[in-house]
């Protein structure tokens, strides 16, 4: 075990020495950093910086362990509890929490972010378990956290994409809620969890699957809010894999050496009826359709998408759903298993990403009105049904697109609604094929009225001239 990920923070100025090449060193490391940074932006790719400003490397009272803050002023840097002989407090889960919103530690953390904005050109930042930064120093919520508004409107920030992870270890959940300034994106971890529950087939799940893949308007359409602030996804750092989402009911976390105790039980995942690795041929198509159908989902929601590295090929943890410790291939990104999979799954991820690309109705800058989409719905109320079809409407060239879910394990023969005027239907994704047909860039043409969409799949159809 060793701290691959990095979340044991001692300075928040400096790039992790290990992750220099060939054990470089510090000035390798940040040397490395800068080149990459500008490799990756002549390639047109930004950067974001995961950032940890909710706790330290030096751990709790029970265990203590003085590198920097603790030695020089424990009651500044850090949040204690007056009532219990000033021991500190642990909202991050990590032993102690950083009191962020006292003027010299706000300070500390506002110089820092400048520094890797001026210093390393990074261009925003993801703030891990950022409802820790809206806390006063006794551990109670702020409604207008100073630090969070102070970067929001810091000038050298102000061209940096913020995004906050809006909840923490003590049970502050600010999803929808957090105090943002019309700045401040969210990860959005109720589109994670609904999404989930939707795909595996859970009841009642369908409405709420229309809300989120609409942009979450319930959540972010407040004062200047846009679609973009909520950030979609499936899959994060932590957590199973998308791969493990659709392998595994239950975490398998023993390599941690923590008994099993660490990482979350609501995953909301389903292992399509085998626990784990398997052979069964049924079990891996299914497997297959459900990790498309989840992808096809994400790549057409209103707002900002997010994936995990390694998804796009099905990297899989074996179960781990807390992964932070190990330097193997179960963090390591696998290029072998992505070269033989380049022409199936990886294909399918990367045509469905263009696919969003090359169409702006999938990424408005608003959110959707009723003439933005036409829900093919007349039983909202029904728990049991599994099925969501819908049209999305391009509004300039009549390009529509039409979207269907099919959760149950049973066939749904689907009525397809006519095509816009001087257009046709063409079938450019069915899960439930095999590859190459499951995503047909260019499109096949519909026939008939009517399509079986397959149990546990989804379909996309485009009207073209």
């Amino acid at each position: 075990m060793v701290n691959t990920w990095g979340y044991s923070t001692i300075n928040f100025f400096a790039p992790m020495t290990r992750y220099a090449s060939a054990g470089g060193g510090p000035l390798a490391a940040s040397r490395e950093l800068k080149q990459m940074v500008k490799a990756l932006h002549k390639a047109g790719i930004e950067v974001i910086l995961d950032v940890v400003y909710n706790h330290t490397n030096e751990a709790d009272d029970a265990n203590p362990y003085v590198t920097s803050f603790r030695g020089i002023d424990n009651k500044v840097y850090y949040m204690l509890d007056p009532k219990n002989n000033s021991q500190l407090l642990n909202f991050s889960g990590c032993g102690n929490t950083l009191n962020c919103n006292h003027p010299v530690v706000m300070e500390l953390v506002l110089d820092s972010l400048r520094h890797w904005v001026t210093e390393y050109h990074i261009d925003g930042f993801r703030f891990d378990l950022a409802s820790v930064l809206c806390r006063g120093p006794d551990g109670s919520p702020l409604d207008a956290p100073p630090l969070i508004r102070e970067i929001a409107k810091d000038s050298v920030l102000s061209r940096c994409k913020i995004i906050a992870e809006p909840w923490d270890c003590g049970g502050l959940y600010l999803v929808g809620r957090f105090p943002n300034w019309d700045r401040w994106a969210e990860w959005n971890g109720k589109y994670r969890d609904d999404l989930r529950r939707f795909i595996k087939g859970d009841p009642g799940m369908k409405g709420v699957l229309a809300t989120r893949v609409s942009g979450s308007a319930d959540l972010y359409q407040v004062n200047q809010r846009k679609p973009h602030h909520g950030v979609n996804f499936i899959i994060a750092h932590d957590g199973f894999t998308l791969c493990d989402l659709v392998s595994y009911n239950l975490k398998h976390n023993d390599a941690n050496g923590e008994g099993g105790r660490d990482g979350c039980n609501d995953n909301f995942s389903w292992n399509c009826g085998v626990e784990g690795e398997t052979n069964d041929s049924n079990v891996l198509a299914l497997r297959s359709r459900q990790m498309k159908n989840f992808h096809v989902a994400l790549m057409i929601s209103q707002g900002t998408p997010m994936m995990l590295m390694g998804d796009e090929y099905g990297h899989t943890r074996y179960g781990n759903n807390n992964s932070y410790g190990h330097d193997t291939c179960i963090n390591n990104f696998q290029w072998g298993q992505l070269a033989e999979r380049r022409y199936g799954h990886f294909r399918f991820f990367s045509e469905m990403i263009k696919f969003r690309q090359n169409h702006p109705i999938l990424k408005r800058d608003r959110f959707l009105s009723k003439n933005d989409v036409t829900w093919h719905e007349d039983c909202w109320d029904n728990l049991e049904s599994k099925f969501l079809a819908f049209t999305i409407h391009d509004h300039n060239s009549g390009g529509d697109i039409y979207l269907a879910f099919n959760a149950h394990d049973y066939s749904v023969d689907a009525v397809i609604p006519p095509a816009p005027q001087h257009k046709h239907w063409n079938r450019v994704v069915d899960t439930n094929l095999e590859s190459p047909n499951d995503i047909a860039p260019e499109g096949v043409p519909l026939t008939g009225s009517g399509y079986r969409i397959a149990p546990f799949s989804s379909i996309l159809l485009k009207a073209s001239p």
